[in-house]
């Protein structure tokens, strides 16, 4: 909308070009998402405790965590806010990238939203059923990857690129691209959700995750940058750099009340919208194994839980002590401040892993 304004005051005033570089936009889309959460952060919080929308915790979970039964929860609802009005102030609206992955991290923050008012209301730690879950996150995710097959004004939109060679890039028929991009969009969304264990876990690796893949966005829709990286040009991708950097300033804003000890959850609300967020822009970028890298984290805790469930189905026996992998470290001893730095610190690792690939083929 600002973006808009601007172009109409510029032919009266130059000044408001500078609007139109897509750097600034981002930064400013960080800044102003960042302010809002900071901002509107105080007062919904005091409106979840004062609504009683506490923290239902399981009792069969690490003990330390039954102090933490009644913190205010569904503090996505804020991240949310932030990155919509954020977005919608200084992104270009006519870009069609930019609509679907706003959209898509809305319906499912709906899904979540549903999720976690259930578990409140019927005060049930398992919410919606995982059925009902997963169906409604596999149709935002197929119709998202239809869109993108249908609206593709080039090749490089539903190619598959190899991190790491410079030719590693292979044209993929609709029907595989639609199941990638499904398997990503919903799997990153279910990812970062079983990672939102701890105060502040999930929210920094993808705050990280998210501002990495704003310099790929950047660079992908740039044709002198993408044709010196060696990656495909996509025209008007580099949009989604103004979206990442919305969801980079909201998710910082929500670390301030979200740090240990936490003052609000983000719940599903938040953790599975911003899952679906990524996992939707690592495809529209040609990303989405890169994405796995830098996602790390987000990945093994969900490998950690696969073959929990499948160890101990099949032999009676568990391989960790407790799945997710955070709740393994805990409960072997290690303080809740040390597991989230820990995995803080192997996402920038990785980050800067993913990052390399740009340059390293």
């Amino acid at each position: 909308m600002l973006l808009w304004i601007s172009e109409q005051l510029s032919p009266f005033y130059s000044a408001f070009n500078v609007f139109q570089y897509l750097t600034l936009r981002t930064i400013l889309a960080t800044l102003t998402a960042l302010l809002l959460s900071l901002i509107v952060g105080p007062l919904m919080i005091h409106n979840l405790r004062v609504s009683q929308i506490g923290q239902f915790v399981r009792d069969d979970g690490p003990q330390t965590h039954l102090k933490k039964a009644g913190t205010p929860t569904m503090g996505g609802a804020l991240i949310l806010t932030a990155i919509t009005a954020s977005t919608l102030l200084w992104a270009h609206l006519s870009n069609r990238f930019v609509w679907i992955a706003l959209l898509v991290t809305l319906f499912v923050g709906v899904i979540g939203w549903m999720d976690d008012y259930l578990k409140i209301t019927k005060r049930n730690p398992k919410g919606l059923s995982a059925k009902k879950k997963y169906f409604w996150q596999s149709v935002i995710g197929i119709g998202a990857a239809v869109t993108l097959v249908y609206t593709a004004h080039s090749p490089a939109e539903t190619q598959l690129l190899i991190p790491f060679f410079k030719k590693g890039v292979f044209d993929l028929p609709p029907v595989l691209f639609v199941l990638l991009a499904y398997f990503v969009i919903v799997g990153t969304s279910n990812a970062v959700n079983l990672t939102d264990g701890l105060d502040g876990l999930a929210i920094l690796p993808t705050v990280m995750v998210a501002g990495a893949l704003a310099i790929f966005a950047y660079v992908t829709g740039h044709s002198e940058f993408a044709k010196y990286l060696s990656i495909p040009y996509i025209a008007g991708v580099g949009e989604l750099a103004v979206f990442c950097g919305a969801i980079v300033g909201a998710g910082l804003g929500f670390l301030w009340f979200n740090t240990y000890p936490a003052q609000v959850f983000m719940g599903d609300v938040g953790a599975l919208a911003l899952g679906a967020a990524l996992g939707t822009v690592a495809v529209m970028v040609r990303q989405e194994l890169v994405l796995l890298i830098m996602g790390g984290v987000f990945v093994m805790e969900t490998v950690s839980v696969i073959l929990q469930v499948a160890s101990f189905k099949l032999t009676g026996r568990r391989i960790f002590r407790m799945a997710p992998l955070h709740h393994h470290f805990e409960l072997n001893g290690w303080p809740e401040p040390r597991v989230i730095v820990r995995f803080w610190i192997i996402t920038v690792v990785l980050v800067l892993v993913g990052l390399a690939t740009l340059k390293v083929r």
